[in-house]
């Protein structure tokens, strides 16, 4: 018992020393940096607790995360016939673009998810462990990127080539990923009614980014899409992947989206880094 309160003292002693020393010296940022490039020297580290969450999620299940896959297939099947007959739309040629938008979108929602819980699922281990935050947020990222791969292993298709375009999408979605960890892992944190504020904002987003109806359909309404974050973060990924080429517009928009998102979030994790280990 005493040696669990000394510990804990010792902790907020050395945390309140590196909030003294941002303070006095002003070098919050180069803290900030030093955790992220100490973060990314342990990319082992993070792979590892990633996968461990995976196993420890799914421990003693038959079909493991290939279930996320059969639920995902009985959603895309029944909303496609559905929807093709409200839209008077071609089932061969609405299912892929379907079919592909949910297995994203899904990916996407659940990173956002897993992002709220970023730091608040590992607190007996920041308590105890002085360790960069940003190991907290590979092992975030890891977990989702493994499941994405086995949901998008039967839904996956090679057009061509230009497949091959969604690449930078991709790596912008890897970026994306991590600045999402660190800036809503941080927020709550300190606030913890933000996680169901996030799910019912993400419930909305749904509805307004073109996943289950086509751009097109919007016909001269649709100027307003390319304000939409998650469409332009979705077509950098989904458009090359069906084989269709993506506007500069939208090429613009994800850039645009993704540097100020970016800047936004390490401002912010800069700030409250010091301090991450007191809101535990």
């Amino acid at each position: 018992m005493d040696q669990g309160f000394k510990s804990d003292v010792a902790l907020l002693q050395a945390v309140r020393m590196d909030i003294s020393a941002d303070v006095t010296t002003g070098g919050r940022l180069a803290h900030a940096w030093q955790d992220l490039s100490r973060g990314a020297s342990l990319w082992r580290l993070g792979l590892t607790l990633g996968w461990l969450d995976i196993k420890l999620r799914y421990r003693g299940s038959l079909l493991g995360p290939f279930w996320l896959t059969i639920s995902t297939a009985v959603w895309i099947g029944a909303m496609g016939t559905l929807y093709s007959v409200l839209f008077h739309t071609n089932l061969h040629g609405y299912l892929p673009f379907l079919a592909l938008s949910l297995v994203l979108w899904t990916a996407l929602s659940q990173l956002v998810t897993d992002a709220c819980t970023t730091f608040l699922q590992s607190e007996a281990t920041i308590r105890s462990v002085r360790m960069p935050y940003f190991v907290y947020a590979i092992r975030v990222v890891v977990r989702s990127i493994i499941t994405l791969l086995v949901v998008f292993a039967l839904f996956g298709t090679w057009p061509g080539g230009e497949v091959l375009m969604c690449l930078p999408g991709l790596a912008m979605w890897v970026v994306d990923a991590f600045a999402t960890c660190l800036l809503l892992g941080a927020v709550c944190a300190r606030f913890r009614d933000i996680p169901p504020i996030v799910g019912s904002v993400m419930q909305i987003a749904f509805f307004i980014t073109p996943i289950m109806w086509r751009p097109e359909q919007l016909g001269e309404h649709g100027w307003w899409l390319p304000l939409n974050p998650f469409n332009a973060l979705l077509d950098v990924v989904r458009q090359p992947l069906l084989g269709a080429p993506i506007s500069h517009t939208m090429w613009a928009a994800a850039f645009a989206y993704t540097g100020l998102f970016c800047l936004f979030s390490l401002a912010l994790f800069t700030r409250v880094r010091g301090r991450l280990a007191f809101w535990m």
